[in-house]
């Protein structure tokens, strides 16, 4: 499962990150690491981007990113 299929108002766990390079990297500077707690708060109207917390911070992150994301 991806972080693009977890509903609205439910957490999950990182297991893995799939890409390569800057993207991966870019995914894990915004602290979405193996291991840490995800909390879907909403989606945009149109399905993106996804607004979650990650670390005790919000962020947004677009589904095709979501979607390179592997959680539990």
């Amino acid at each position: 499962m991806t972080l693009k299929d977890v509903n609205v108002g439910e957490s999950c766990t990182v297991k893995r990150i799939h890409g390569e390079g800057a993207l991966k990297r870019r995914i894990m500077d915004m602290g979405i690491t193996r291991g840490v707690q995800i909390y879907v708060r909403k989606v945009a109207p149109l399905g993106d981007p996804v607004e979650i917390t990650v670390r005790d911070y919000e962020l947004s992150i677009r589904k095709k990113d979501a979607e390179l994301i592997e959680v539990e």
